[in-house]
């Protein structure tokens, strides 16, 4: 009896174990709500987790109907750990798995916010939010690439999404007038480099 309940034992501390192993792969989901519950953004990064887009905005509902009343910054459901925090009338989520540090979870957060509030000038509702949609997930672009967290300070996030923006920009107005054949433009431009 005892050298059956061993291998299970043991199997079991094994997959106990590697479910606790740090990753890389920290984030699950981020996703922007409004003051509905509706959904202006949302990024899954575990192919997995919801899979379908009729699950997702299902967890999306059951995470704002428990979270937009509520005064705390973390909740658990469904086996996640989600992070959020509201303003006027948006919410921000990232979501992580049950054993993920909310710590961690909370600078990504803290920095998606920081920046677009830096992005936005400080206006950070709803109408604004969907005016600069490019650039919001530029930035998500810049701190989360495939539920890895890359940056956490908002600074360093707005500087990059400023600088990708301005070279996409120039870009497109030389690709603009070599394609009208805007001669003026393209002499004075290179006039003045």
């Amino acid at each position: 009896m005892t050298a059956q309940t061993c291998p299970r034992q043991h199997r079991n501390n094994t997959m106990d174990s590697v479910a606790l192993e740090p990753s890389l792969y920290t984030v699950k989901a981020v996703f922007i709500l409004d003051n509905d519950g509706n959904r202006l953004l949302s990024k899954y990064y575990d192919p997995d987790l919801y899979p379908s887009m009729k699950e997702q905005r299902s967890f999306e509902k059951n995470v704002f109907n428990k979270t937009h009343k509520a005064d705390n910054e973390i909740a658990f459901l469904e086996g996640m750990t989600i992070v959020y925090k509201g303003s006027i009338d948006l919410f921000f989520y990232v979501v992580g798995s049950a054993q993920e540090n909310e710590l961690m979870l909370m600078a990504v957060l803290n920095c998606l916010f920081e920046s677009l509030s830096q992005i936005l000038r400080k206006n950070v509702e709803r109408r604004c939010l969907l005016d600069n949609m490019d650039g919001v997930f530029l930035v998500v672009d810049e701190i989360i690439d495939g539920g890895v967290i890359l940056e956490s300070d908002p600074q360093q996030v707005v500087e990059k999404v400023n600088y990708r923006a301005g070279s996409e920009q120039a870009f497109g107005f030389v690709l603009f007038d070599y394609i009208t054949g805007n001669v003026e433009a393209q002499s004075s431009s290179s006039q003045y480099a």
